[in-house]
């Protein structure tokens, strides 16, 4: 056997995203229904990217590693573009006071969500935090994802926002699959900061993020611009700060209300805006023009019973989607991107294709590795994974409650079974 072992995976029921001709980098509108697919297909990796796929009748004969996948379905990995995974501990008694009645607007008031977080956070050995976000990283993979995006914002001060940034650092040199670190200081306005709350910005632009990017913690810088957290006027100055130092913009945008979000990221070439529970005409228009990325996460609404993201408004307008699983301690407490696919289907009404396309190749969109992940091409990253016997692609959110994925493939490597 060879150092970088080969890979060939045979009898592939049906190859999903399977790129045969020209290779896409996003997919909008009405493209959004096409998922290409290639049946009683072959798939070969070797030294982590895919080296060819076909018709089994151009099955090659040998390779280091086979893997029959007779009846199975081959998909590309799901790309997550929107995590909060590194925090310090859950926060069920938050999901207790909504059942009794308060908002998540009114839990925040109190000094719970995103403060909580950031309280029990600040006080957390940092080696404490690396364990539980790597087990969490673990349990994603599990599911099916080959790259994530994982945001700070639960330090809420110089130090606290720093150790999370370095927790996702050590995530990324150890992780197998790729990790984009965000900069979400303005997150929210800590307590000790709600009478001075320029101060807090202040510190954000002048000191967190120099420091960020002297020490390169972070690719992109993200605001939290939503009714009861920061203004467009002070996402703005954010986002046109973090510019300065290299960290693109990725905003939260709309969730609690129509603030102007949404056109405070387009004006700042965000590459992504995130939530967009509340979206009308304008906001759309505005998307219309640009080359952001409209991101939903259905999670969110389900957990928290709020509106969900108006995906067929925005697919009809011609626009692309992307789905991530929000998957944090307050708002979205799971990783699991095929039931974010499900819900998609279910609460959103897109399509089974359309909803794979937002969370394969749209996800790789929104953290720029479109040209590495998201779709099966050759010389794409072999990361894949295996289905349990499935004979269509909408069996998979059709089947919300029943685990899937059967074998994942990380760098041409069979990782789980």
């Amino acid at each position: 056997m060879t150092s970088n072992p080969s890979l060939l995976i045979r009898n592939i029921g049906t190859l999903v995203q399977a790129e045969v001709s020209d290779q896409r980098s996003i997919a909008k509108g009405a493209d959004m229904a096409q998922l290409p697919l290639l049946h009683n297909a072959w798939l070969s990796a070797k030294d982590g990217r895919i080296t060819g796929f076909g018709p089994m009748s151009t099955c090659p004969d040998q390779a280091d590693n086979i893997i029959d996948a007779t009846d199975r379905m081959v998909f590309p990995s799901w790309c997550d573009s929107h995590t909060h995974i590194v925090f310090a501990t859950t926060r069920e008694e938050e999901f207790v006071d909504r059942i009794n009645g308060l908002s998540y607007e009114e839990i925040a008031r109190r000094g719970g969500g995103i403060l909580n977080s950031a309280k029990k956070l600040q006080v957390c050995p940092e080696e404490d935090l690396y364990e539980s976000a790597w087990g969490r990283l673990q349990e994603v993979i599990s599911y099916g994802t080959g790259a994530i995006e994982i945001k700070s914002g639960y330090g809420l001060s110089y130090e606290s926002e720093l150790k999370m940034l370095r927790v996702i650092r050590r995530l990324k040199q150890n992780s197998p699959i790729p990790i984009k670190a965000t900069f979400l200081g303005a997150h929210a306005i800590p307590m000790e900061y709600k009478e001075r709350r320029e101060e807090y910005i202040d510190l954000v632009i002048n000191k967190m993020l120099p420091q960020i990017a002297e020490e390169s913690l972070a690719d992109y810088c993200d605001v939290f611009c939503d009714k009861g957290f920061f203004t467009p006027e002070e996402t703005n100055r954010i986002l046109k700060a973090g510019w300065k130092h290299g960290l693109k913009p990725k905003i939260h945008a709309n969730e609690l209300g129509i603030t102007g979000g949404i056109q405070v990221g387009v004006a700042n070439n965000a590459i992504s805006v995130d939530h967009l529970e509340h979206t009308g005409e304008e906001e759309i228009n505005v998307l219309q023009n640009s080359n952001t990325m409209p991101t939903l996460l259905p999670n969110c609404s389900f957990f928290l019973g709020i509106p969900y993201g108006n995906a067929r408004k925005m697919i009809e307008a011609g626009l692309p989607v992307t789905l991530a699983t929000d998957y944090n301690p307050g708002s979205a407490p799971s990783g699991n991107m095929p039931f974010v696919v499900s819900l998609a289907c279910i609460k959103m009404r897109m399509t089974p294709e359309e909803a794979i396309n937002a969370a394969t190749l749209n996800g790789a969109r929104a953290m720029e590795l479109e040209h590495e992940l998201g779709t099966i091409a050759v010389g794409k990253m072999a990361n894949l994974f295996i289905s349990k016997p499935m004979k269509n692609v909408g069996l998979l959110p059709y089947s919300f409650g029943t685990k899937l994925v059967e074998t994942v493939v990380l760098n041409g490597v069979a990782v789980s079974k």
